[in-house]
């Protein structure tokens, strides 16, 4: 059974039970061993009144976790229904890396208070962080490491070591005394070694270093190909500046998907399952209206054919099928390069070539469903010229949406434009434009 099996089974446990007996039950998972980011997707499956006490009902120490795990939208309608006091006491737990989260999704005045109650520590933390734009690692790496200087013996390193307060840690650091990164070593291996040994010695080897102004994509496929469960981060001079994880790097990816396949539709990945009815039909509305637009673009091309279609009534049966078949083509080769995009797969000197091998596919698909449309549409309206017109109508189409599939996506990553999100909503547009004035147009010439 997977994981999200299981959590959908913790749900139906959870609702079937009395609403004052829900926590009790969602405790209950908790001691069983139920992390924070399965706590958070629970809590976003019930209605916003029920997961505010859910969540009150938490473990104290589980708060902040659990609003750092959630969607933007659920931890700020989670926040938005505490008093006063409860969101003092809650943004006073906070830390960098938890206000570094929140910070973009919450009001001005919300994050200001949350920075008024940050300790001194956690503060210059914080203000390191902003020091890099949200896209970039630095902004997101784990500050609170252990850097040891790299020449020390093995036994001075264990006492160092044992005056941080952290959670047992799987790698060391060290640095010279420039604060340089000089090297990471495995912990267990500083517990088993001898005492009077150097620790330099026990340096890693292939231990790939990250910059601070990588981008977070490039940051989780670095993560992917590495064996190590976390990595260095340094700045420009080589200072380190903190480290990146495999759970980090999960998380990223995750939300990389997510912000992918829900930016088709012109939603958010942090979108709320019980957002407000008003709030949610004002952002979808926008979409619906981009999409009227280009709609009526492509009703405005078929309207110059206003004649034609009505003498030859089997061009409106068969519109649909130039339309569709080149919406498709485009689909195909639009995701192809957006995920190509997003593994960086793409780049100045392949463009070309991959334009060429796409243009290739679409003339050659083009050929042969234009060959097949073209013979079952003669044959349905017993008129070979109507065959070729859709036929040539079809070649052109798809075509035309495999230059596009790749033209697109490149033109709005230029002008910083996620192609996933207005990619689509501009291929439809062109192929139906392109797929009915070719029809309609070639009709007009050598029909009437």
């Amino acid at each position: 059974m997977s994981e999200f099996q299981d959590l959908s089974i913790q749900i139906e446990q959870i609702s079937h039970v009395e609403e004052q007996q829900q926590p009790h039950i969602l405790n209950q998972l908790i001691e069983q061993g139920l992390e924070s980011g399965s706590v958070a997707l629970i809590l976003e499956a019930f209605p916003i009144e029920q997961r505010v006490r859910l969540w009150r009902e938490l473990p104290l120490e589980m708060h902040i976790e659990v609003l750092t795990d959630s969607r933007a939208e659920v931890r700020f309608s989670i926040l938005d229904a505490l008093s006063e006091t409860e969101l003092k006491l809650t943004l006073a737990k906070l830390d960098n890396l938890s206000l570094i989260e929140w910070a973009d999704s919450l009001p001005d005045e919300i994050i200001t208070e949350a920075i008024s109650l940050l300790e001194k520590d956690e503060l210059e933390l914080y203000d390191q962080a902003n020091e890099y734009d949200e896209e970039e690692l630095g902004r997101w790496a784990e500050r609170k490491v252990i850097a040891i200087p790299f020449n020390i013996s093995v036994e001075r390193a264990r006492l160092l070591i044992e005056k941080y307060n952290y959670e047992q840690p799987t790698h060391i650091y060290l640095i010279d005394k420039n604060k340089c990164f000089r090297g990471m070593v495995d912990y267990n291996n500083v517990l088993r070694s001898e005492p009077n040994e150097r620790i330099y010695k026990l340096i890693l080897d292939n231990v790939t270093t990250l910059s601070a102004k990588l981008s977070l994509a490039e940051a989780v496929e670095a993560m992917e190909r590495s064996s190590f469960s976390a990595l260095p981060i340094l700045d420009d001079r080589r200072l380190l500046v903190g480290e990146i994880d495999w759970k980090f790097a999960l998380s990223t990816q995750r939300e990389i998907y997510e912000s992918r396949l829900m930016a088709g539709t012109g939603m958010d990945e942090g979108d709320d399952l019980f957002a407000p009815v008003v709030k949610s039909s004002q952002k979808r509305g926008v979409w619906l209206g981009i999409n009227l637009l280009t709609a009526i673009l492509a009703s405005v091309t078929i309207g110059l054919f206003e004649d034609v279609i009505a003498q030859v009534v089997a061009l409106a049966i068969l519109m649909p099928i130039v339309g569709s078949m080149g919406g498709i083509a485009g689909s195909q080769t639009l995701t192809l390069i957006v995920r190509s995009m997003a593994l960086n797969q793409v780049t100045a000197s392949n463009r070309v070539a991959l334009l060429k091998n796409e243009l290739g596919i679409g003339a050659i698909n083009g050929l042969l469903w234009a060959v097949i449309i073209g013979a079952m549409a003669g044959l349905w309206f017993q008129s070979p010229i109507l065959g070729a017109t859709i036929a040539l109508a079809i070649i052109v189409n798809i075509i035309t949406a495999a230059l596009f599939g790749v033209l697109i996506p490149l033109v709005l990553d230029k002008f910083n434009l996620d192609p996933a999100l207005a990619g689509s909503v501009i291929l439809t547009t062109v192929t139906d434009v392109v797929g009915f004035f070719a029809f309609l147009g070639t009709a007009s010439l050598v029909m009437l």
